[in-house]
């Protein structure tokens, strides 16, 4: 009797050593799947301010492409989050709309765009992501010319945007990533992989 009752208290710690052992597997295995994913592929960020509505309000819930950035340069008309460049503990989101090499004019709510394609210049048609009352607001940093590392950026809702207007360039380097996914709220999940058509 004694024999038995040992064998059955053996039988169950060897099943619960063997579940917790088993249990262990699955959170390192886990781990070891989700970290790369979260800090070199993919990255939530929460949007703060009015500064991208319509398109994006206040407390909306994105995923970030940190990936397509090692493999390619940024594009125009992409969302992203980036570093601020005054202060690099705060994180912005913004559109891109000038590239490196260019030079970017924002003159009465209209973007003009000087590159080697287009010497004399061109203004960029937002009608995708712009409502038709465009900001008139003007700031110091007008006209800008980006070197070779640098992108101008704005945010959709110029009139309460604090962008290149007034920060300047951003370089490449404080660039996180692209907004591909917003997640939250339900009413409003949608997804970002094509740029505008200009």
């Amino acid at each position: 009797m004694i024999r038995q009752t040992l064998k059955n208290k053996e039988s169950k710690f060897k099943q619960v050593k063997e579940f917790t052992l088993e249990i262990l597997r699955i959170i390192i295995i886990s781990v070891a799947i989700i970290i790369p994913i979260r800090y070199y592929l993919v990255q939530p960020f929460y949007v703060k301010g009015a500064s991208m509505e319509p398109n994006f309000y206040d407390h909306e819930y994105l995923l970030i492409d940190e990936l397509s950035y090692r493999l390619r340069e940024p594009v125009r008309g992409e969302i992203i989050v980036f570093r601020f460049p005054l202060d690099k503990k705060q994180y912005f989101i913004k559109r891109i709309i000038g590239l490196p090499g260019e030079t970017v004019k924002y003159f009465e709510g209209r973007v003009y765009i000087y590159n080697e394609e287009h010497p004399e210049g061109f203004v960029l048609d937002e009608y995708e992501y712009l409502s038709e009352v465009l900001g008139k607001r003007h700031s110091s940093k007008d006209t800008i010319n980006l070197k070779e590392d640098e992108y101008y950026v704005l945010g959709d809702n110029r009139d309460l945007s604090l962008d290149s207007r007034e920060f300047g360039s951003v370089d490449n380097d404080l660039i996180i990533g692209r907004a591909v996914i917003r997640g939250f709220p339900f009413s409003r999940i949608d997804t970002f992989f094509e740029s505008p058509n200009y």
